[in-house]
């Protein structure tokens, strides 16, 4: 079980201060969220950035692309040094392109779909992937609740897992607070990412991040 802080929701001029809590917290994955305004219609992070903030840490970036047509740039987000690149399913016509220049360009794949896809969209590519990401809400909007219904997403991913006997780790994004966190490991997720209720918390990150900690130990 692993907790993802995402970058988006941090103070980028305290970005020093983000990789020491990594550290302190032995968070194993940060989660870098791209925007192009076109797939959504916010903008944030691009390759640059990403190669410009490697040399920093160790942590693995779980870079997730809310992107047009990703197989135009994918390789250039390897190349910036990001260790797990995730698409939208809805975003190209052509996923398994993408999972085969991601892998070949030496990183792990991962494939994500809004709340409104169902299971079925992404299942005949589930075998090549390295992680699938579940959204609680909708990508790159402002959104006030996690949407419950996707937990049943959650479960169908993990029953596919178990009977087919696949490799990719359940990964959920949007909304993950002390108490949906639990809702997600009980269906059976495995990578929890954790933006708003970290950085913009009652207390501070590190201890927003204990309060995540506990409530997975608290499910069995």
């Amino acid at each position: 079980m692993s907790i993802a802080p995402s970058l988006l929701n941090a103070s980028i001029l305290k970005i020093k201060d983000l990789f020491n809590i990594l550290e302190e917290k032995n968070i194993d994955y940060l989660h870098i969220d791209v925007m192009d305004g076109c797939f959504v219609p916010d903008m944030a992070f691009g390759p640059s950035f990403i190669k410009d903030i490697r040399p920093f840490t160790d942590v693995v970036f779980d870079v997730h692309l809310m992107i047009e047509t990703p197989e135009k740039i994918v390789k250039k987000f390897v190349e910036a040094g990001a260790d797990i690149v995730t698409f939208h399913i809805e975003a190209t016509n052509h996923a398994m392109r993408v999972i085969q220049m991601v892998k070949e360009a030496g990183a792990k794949v991962g494939i994500t779909f809004n709340p409104a896809t169902p299971v079925s969209f992404i299942e005949p590519i589930l075998s090549a992937v390295d992680q699938v990401l579940v959204m609680t809400i909708n990508p790159g909007t402002e959104n006030k609740h996690f949407i419950l219904e996707t937990v049943s997403k959650i479960e169908q991913l993990d029953l596919l897992r178990k009977k087919n006997n696949y490799r990719y780790v359940i990964e959920v994004d949007g909304k993950i607070d002390n108490q949906t966190i639990k809702i997600c490991k009980k269906a059976g997720a495995d990578i929890f990412v954790s933006g708003g209720y970290i950085f913009n918390g009652e207390d501070n990150p590190r201890e927003q991040i204990n309060k995540l900690y506990q409530s997975l130990e608290e499910v069995r």
